[in-house]
């Protein structure tokens, strides 16, 4: 049984990152995150938390290893993907019941967030014919109206 889910919540606890091999083929890495999904309901001029749960969530992807380094304990992030009932037995054989969440999608919101730093794109080969440009964009509003004045200019 599974239902699908969007939900925005905090990173509960550092990720954690395992990798699965199977023979001869690329192995399949996931990133689990402990998350708390809040539910903030304006009260007296501040939110009290109604009905806020914790959920495992889990994030099968070949960047893994890579996103484990980008997630951190605290970071808002929002979810996608569905809920999954989990059946398991504890260590004296209760048997257990947790909705995780398979994740689709897992983006970081910027609440908090101090600094972004983009690696450079790496660009494949052009087909022939085709033009490539290179260099950096500019992320303030003066660089991007100077480059629209000076294609003004040369057109």
């Amino acid at each position: 049984m599974s239902t699908f889910f969007v939900g925005e919540g905090n990173i509960g606890s550092a990720p954690e990152f395992q990798e699965f091999t199977s023979g001869q083929d690329e192995p399949r890495r996931l990133l689990r995150l402990n998350v708390y999904f809040d539910n903030p309901v304006p009260r007296e001029g501040n939110y009290e938390d109604r009905g806020g749960y914790w959920a495992p969530v889990e994030l099968w992807h070949r960047e893994a290893e890579h996103w484990s380094t980008l997630y951190q304990k605290g970071m808002r992030i929002l979810v996608e993907g569905r809920t999954v009932k989990d059946e398991w037995e504890d260590s004296e054989d209760n048997a257990r019941v947790t909705f995780k969440i398979e994740a689709r999608r897992v983006g970081i919101l910027p609440h908090r967030v101090h600094n972004v730093v983009m690696r450079e794109r790496v660009s494949e080969p052009a087909a022939p014919g085709k033009r490539v440009e290179h260099g950096t964009a500019r992320a303030n509003s003066q660089g991007a109206s100077a480059t629209a004045k000076s294609r003004k200019r040369k057109a």
